[in-house]
């Protein structure tokens, strides 16, 4: 093996410390997926939630110590609270306001993210606390979701307040960016990782990890396109990346007196790995192609094949405006909302990062909500809804949207 002069570590560790990939000394490897993120659960006290945030932070900064030393790079740290209702009872609009500021404050300080949970947890749910979201996420500090279905059935009025949500968030923040930290949730079981999401309404010192999936899953479809052999392998590739990241969270939970809760290996795409690359990988076709729905249905029965103890989706994330290739074939016509809808009956993650024209009505942006829901309740599996409103702009139009991570793409 040829040994790196200590100038070209040095470059390296330059390189990788400027992409935010890994830190000098540490041993990551690069065929590992990476970890999105590892997400604490905190049930925070408004009279003594710095003290709280700063403690899972500091066991989120341990957290990615260790995976990043079992090879997995990534694992940013992330905090959700308990529904922000419960915490904000009895406040004046103001002094809620000033709260969740406040409690974005310290996470921004301790260098996590910070997602306040349902804004709605039941459809008979008081629906001022939703009435904060156009001001609280507006500037991409915190993130939030409502939730629109659960094993009662289908929340027909909270479909409604999330229309509303989304058609103010487009309207009224910088650039409509504020929908890319909003959700209307179905059918999504407490402590998943991934946000907008994540949430719970449980004890505190929980944790998850979401992981990343999208290189293996390109790895194994440019090499298998049998649906039987791309299965088994993609299970096995899954299986194997799951199983050592559960050990390290085991021995975690078992070392600092948390509560492991599972992994997400959902294949979410980087800036390197494309989830849309993966299907054609398998499809030899552009995505949405004759197969797509076989590449989906593969995708999350290799997910949930994997022998560890799974959580939130554990399914397939179509992340249009996250992933260049689904941006790219978005913007060719390749694939439609009809598609991902399609797709969602065999899959879990739901409808994300859809950019919608300005002028969609509140009413059409509740049936697209309502369809997802009815899905999601149907076959009782969790799907969220990302809609992203492009202000002043129209079907045919280039979106403009400035959020970190958005590839914008051609409005239908």
């Amino acid at each position: 093996m040829k040994t790196l002069t200590s100038g070209a570590v040095w470059l390296l560790c330059f390189a990788g410390i400027a992409s935010g990939s890994f830190a000098c000394g540490q041993d990551t490897h690069s065929d590992y997926p990476p970890i999105r993120a590892v997400t604490a659960f905190v049930r925070v006290d408004k009279d003594r939630y710095t003290a709280q945030i700063d403690e899972a932070a500091q066991f989120l900064s341990t957290a990615q110590t260790a995976f990043r030393k079992a090879g997995f790079s990534g694992a940013a740290g992330r905090v959700t609270t308990q529904p922000f209702p419960q915490y904000i009872k009895g406040l004046k609009r103001a002094e809620a306001i000033s709260l969740i500021n406040c409690l974005s404050q310290v996470a921004a300080k301790d260098h996590v993210r910070l997602n306040i949970g349902p804004a709605m947890s039941n459809d008979d749910d008081d629906t001022a606390a939703a009435a904060l979201l156009p001001t609280v996420l507006g500037d991409g500090k915190v993130y939030a979701s409502l939730i629109v279905a659960d094993e009662k059935g289908i929340h027909w009025n909270a479909v409604k307040v999330a229309a509303h949500v989304i058609h103010e968030l487009g309207a009224t923040t910088r650039d409509g960016n504020g929908n890319f930290y909003f959700a209307a949730s179905a059918m999504i079981k407490p402590y998943g990782p991934y946000y907008p999401s994540s949430w719970h309404d449980g004890p505190g010192m929980h944790f998850a990890i979401a992981m990343e999936t999208a290189n293996v899953v390109e790895r194994v479809f440019h090499r298998y396109r049998n649906p039987v052999e791309a299965q088994a392998h993609l299970t096995e590739e899954l299986s194997r990346y799951t199983q050592e990241a559960e050990a390290v969270a085991k021995k975690l939970a078992a070392d600092k007196g948390w509560t492991y809760d599972g992994i997400d290996a959902t294949p979410a795409p980087s800036e390197e790995f494309s989830i849309g690359r993966a299907f054609e990988n398998y499809l030899q076709a552009p995505i949405g192609s004759y197969g797509s729905m076989t590449a989906a249905g593969i995708i999350t029965r290799a997910v949930q094949g994997t022998p560890v103890k799974r959580t939130g989706y554990s399914g397939l994330m179509v992340p249009v405006m996250e992933d260049k290739v689904l941006a790219q074939r978005w913007l060719e016509g390749t694939y439609s909302l009809d598609s991902i809808l399609s797709w969602s009956s065999v899959c879990a993650a739901g409808v994300d990062t859809v950019p919608l024209a300005g002028n969609t009505r509140e009413d059409q942006i509740a049936r697209i909500i309502g369809d997802v829901s009815w899905l999601a309740f149907k076959w009782n599996k969790p799907l969220g809804v990302r809609l992203m409103v492009a202000a002043g702009k129209n079907a045919g139009d280039m979106t403009a949207f400035t959020a970190v991570g958005i590839v914008n793409t051609r409005l239908h």
